[in-house]
């Protein structure tokens, strides 16, 4: 199993950079940075640094999205890094949650995202791609060049197109049986598109948090300190629940019972341990989407998740002990988990 390290882009990005080094330290192969322009710093101006100090760390946004930038821009951008640093990006597209609507759009549709994927994979593969009737090609794009297109997906219709089309699905929380019903979704949806599913790389990420023993007090505190998880995944309920009602068989219930407390959520606080819109969050959803515990509990849990088809799990590392998780990964639980 591959491991990543996720982060936003929060000043001062020299700390983003040391943080990624220390993770390929401990055995991480991946880097993840939110991408929402508003929000946090620009992620591909911090790429470049975070690939000129590391060696073989793969780094890419969870997730950019169609809309804030134009596809060939987006294309561009991989493919310089790629020109630069080797084959050692990846392009992980989605919806786009947080960078639309705080600028006060919508959501990009999985058509304009299908769209995307295919124009922004050929370009930054040196491929001709078709910019509504305008066909381009970049002419600097040296041979061998290759940029992997991952997208991110909770829905039956996200799922399924994950499955037909992208080269990587990202499944942002970590419960066993959702995840056992979603990878099955894609790479069901793989074969019947004449697909290898194997072909179809898995990535689950969710925040994780080792703490010293199993304690009451222990754990109390890591929940509060992931309890945010389950409100940012709680955005994107809501717009499934709002398409397809609070009972569907199209939605499992253990996905979207958990936010019928939820009131509303202001992005300001996206993804932060201090998030006050997260309340109605219980502990059995932390625990379910999330990974925390001793390093055993973790180990367990992430060998669970490699049985279910998982190719990497990625840490997203916002909370109070991010330098003592990346450690306590590099020491315990990846060589464990890799044994």
């Amino acid at each position: 199993m591959d491991f990543g390290l996720v982060l936003q882009t929060d000043p001062p990005a020299s700390r983003v950079i040391s943080l990624m080094k220390r993770a390929e330290r401990n055995g991480f192969r991946y880097g993840w940075t939110f991408d929402s322009a508003v929000l946090w710093q620009e992620p591909f101006v911090i790429y470049s640094q975070i690939l000129a100090n590391t060696q073989k760390l793969t780094v890419g946004p969870m997730v950019t999205n169609p809309g804030t930038r134009t596809w060939e821009v987006t294309a561009s951008t991989f493919a310089t890094l790629n020109d630069m640093f080797g084959n050692r990006t990846v392009c992980g597209i989605g919806r786009g949650d947080s960078a639309m609507r705080v600028a006060g759009r919508k959501p990009n549709t999985l058509a304009r995202i299908s769209e995307a994927m295919k124009v922004i994979r050929a370009l930054g593969s040196g491929e001709e791609a078709d910019l509504g009737g305008t066909k381009i090609r970049f002419p600097w794009i040296k041979e061998g060049a290759r940029l992997p297109v991952w997208m991110a997906a909770y829905g039956p219709k996200a799922l399924k197109m994950t499955g037909e089309e992208a080269d990587g699905f990202i499944l942002q929380l970590s419960d066993l049986y959702l995840t056992e019903y979603m990878v099955k979704a894609v790479k069901d949806a793989a074969v019947a598109a004449g697909r290898d599913p194997s072909e179809v790389t898995i990535c689950v990420a969710a925040p994780a948090y080792v703490t010293a023993d199993d304690s009451p007090e222990a754990l109390a505190h890591a929940r509060e300190q992931c309890r945010w998880f389950g409100g940012m995944v709680g955005n994107h309920v809501a717009d499934l629940v709002a398409k397809y009602g609070v009972h569907s068989a199209q939605v499992p219930d253990e996905l979207t019972d958990y936010i019928k407390a939820r009131e509303g959520y202001d992005y300001s606080h996206h993804g932060r341990a201090d998030n006050p819109d997260t309340a109605f969050v219980p502990d059995e959803i932390v625990d379910r989407f999330c990974v925390i515990g001793p390093a055993e509990k973790h180990i367990e849990k992430l060998k669970a998740l490699r049985a279910l088809g998982v190719d990497q799990f990625a840490v997203y590392d916002m909370h109070d002990a991010q330098e003592a998780t990346i450690d306590a990964y590099g020491t315990k639980v990846i060589p464990a988990v890799n044994a």
